[in-house]
């Protein structure tokens, strides 16, 4: 059973992500604020993080002032402008394609790692080949899905959806196509702005091994950012209003089960498996998604944003075995010498 534990771990975290999605569009499209909701589930985060970050740290040393400035900066950017921009996207076009797009971030990650000279690419090799051909796939879904919606496919429920949420059809095609398209590109950005978290957080865990207490500073610093910008495009305090509504339970849920269970769980998987493994997992998502989707929301599934979603995983797929050759050729190498 213990060899079977981060298996399930790693379906349970693409299933916590998957309610992630489908619980902000639900919310959104019931009229929450997408700043207003950033800074109460970075909040309620932050409440959750910080006592365990206390209790099991407290032996650690303090963070240095410039540690704090480096980590303030990479909360900015890989978690406030982040969550900003993903849920924007998320209410201008679909929780699929939210999910759809988080199948880049792998190969975006690798691409930035490039970037950096962290990762090394040998075109003359096959998994050099195979890492280019990769990204070069997976931004051809992302086109695919901006760009091109394509007909409508069956649903998986032939019924009235469970959770409704208002419709759309008032608007005009021509302004539709531009909101659909903008969405994409926002969504598309949160993706290359987690990614750029995830390499950069690397440099800085070197410079202090705790995680923990890493991940709560930046969620209070992400806090504070994600309060100043809300206060910037909303003003209008019955906005800031929580309910027993749709908002107030996609705010908990996003706070407790993503920030806290699924990334703890997250870091077990990687801690076991190592990042590839988990990496592999993430088209999950967008099966369970783009089913959840359907029976729950009703939501119209575009043949766009399949054929893109399947393009992004294919992209995926191809850097992975890429990465996996080259570290199979390194061992190989390594055991001979």
């Amino acid at each position: 059973m213990a060899g079977k534990k981060p298996y399930i771990a790693v379906v349970l975290i693409q299933f916590l992500f998957t309610g992630m999605a489908i619980l902000s569009k639900v919310a959104f499209d019931g009229g929450m604020n997408t700043f207003v909701f950033v800074f109460y589930r970075q909040a309620i985060a932050a409440v959750f993080l910080t006592p365990m970050a206390i209790f099991f740290e407290r032996t650690a040393p303090p963070l240095p002032f410039k540690l704090l400035i480096k980590i303030f900066m990479l909360s900015l950017f890989g978690l406030t402008i982040n969550l900003n921009m993903s849920n924007i996207g998320i209410k201008y076009t679909s929780a699929t394609v939210a999910s759809a797009i988080a199948n880049t971030i792998p190969v975006i990650t690798f691409f930035l790692a490039v970037l950096l000279r962290i990762e090394i690419v040998k075109l003359k090799s096959l998994s050099g080949i195979a890492k280019v051909i990769g990204v070069s796939i997976c931004i051809a879904g992302i086109m695919f899905v901006a760009f091109y919606k394509g007909p409508q496919l069956k649903s998986f429920s032939h019924e009235h959806p469970i959770i409704l949420v208002p419709s759309n059809n008032n608007i005009s095609d021509t302004k539709s196509r531009n909101i659909w398209m903008k969405g994409t590109f926002l969504v598309a950005g949160a993706a290359i702005a987690w990614s750029l978290y995830m390499v950069l957080q690397g440099f800085i865990i070197r410079e202090y091994p705790s995680t923990l207490l890493f991940t709560a500073s930046a969620t209070l610093f992400s806090t504070f950012q994600s309060f100043l910008v809300a206060i910037v495009f909303e003003r209008n305090m019955s906005s800031w209003k929580l309910h027993w509504d749709e908002g107030l339970l996609a705010v908990a849920y996003n706070g407790i089960f993503v920030t806290g269970i699924a990334m703890y769980l997250q870091s077990w998987c990687i801690n076991k498996k190592g990042p590839v493994f988990v990496a592999m997992s993430i088209p999950l998502s967008l099966v369970i998604t783009i089913a959840c989707t359907s029976i729950f929301l009703g939501e119209e599934i575009k043949l766009g944003s399949v054929i893109g979603g399947a393009l992004m995983v294919g992209g995926l797929y191809s850097v992975l075995w890429g990465k996996s050759r080259e570290q199979k050729v390194s061992k190989a190498n390594a055991e001979v010498g």
